[in-house]
């Protein structure tokens, strides 16, 4: 399957033009989470450096040192379903994730706490410095994602493809 053909049928739902923001993330590091719905391609900056070391387009996390794993909460501008995940790694060559899973859900406000997640994939092994393309295993309408990484990581693009649900908007 051509990127080619998954974008001309399919919408981006993470694109920050339809109102798609980071409403939380576990942790930024090395990159703010706001980079992963950078509609523009990722890009690769020879010999720039932050406070917190080599310039990276995406979003990258610390090396976790207990338990757990690192994830970030998006909300969607526009309610829609999910077809295609596109988890683009490009320039994350070893400090990417190893493993990651997007769930979803529909809440009416960004109270989140007691909110069943939907798992939109299973736990999958991703490669680095590639677009890791995925099929969604749900065909609900949700609002809400999490990103979740094992155990942490850099992404450097996440491209949510699908159809927004035209019956949801106001």
């Amino acid at each position: 399957m051509s990127n080619k053909y998954i974008i001309k049928n399919n919408t981006d739902l993470a694109n920050p033009l339809l109102g798609t923001k980071i409403i939380k993330c576990t942790d930024e590091f090395f990159a703010p989470a706001k980079r992963i719905i950078n509609p523009l391609a990722p890009i690769f900056k020879e010999n720039v450096f932050d406070n917190h070391g080599k310039w990276m387009d995406g979003w990258e996390t610390r090396r976790r040192r207990l338990k757990g794993n690192d994830y970030v909460i998006i909300k969607l501008g526009k309610p829609g379903k999910i077809k295609i995940i596109d988890i683009d790694t490009s320039f994350f060559n070893g400090n990417q994730p190893e493993y990651v899973q997007l769930e979803g859900c529909f809440a009416k406000n960004n109270n989140l706490k007691n909110i069943k997640w939907i798992k939109i994939t299973k736990k999958n092994k991703i490669k680095p410095n590639h677009n890791n393309i995925l099929k969604s295993k749900s065909s609900k309408t949700f609002n809400f994602v999490r990103l979740n990484i094992y155990p942490d990581g850099g992404v450097a693009r996440l491209r949510l493809l699908g159809h927004i649900d035209l019956l949801l908007q106001k």
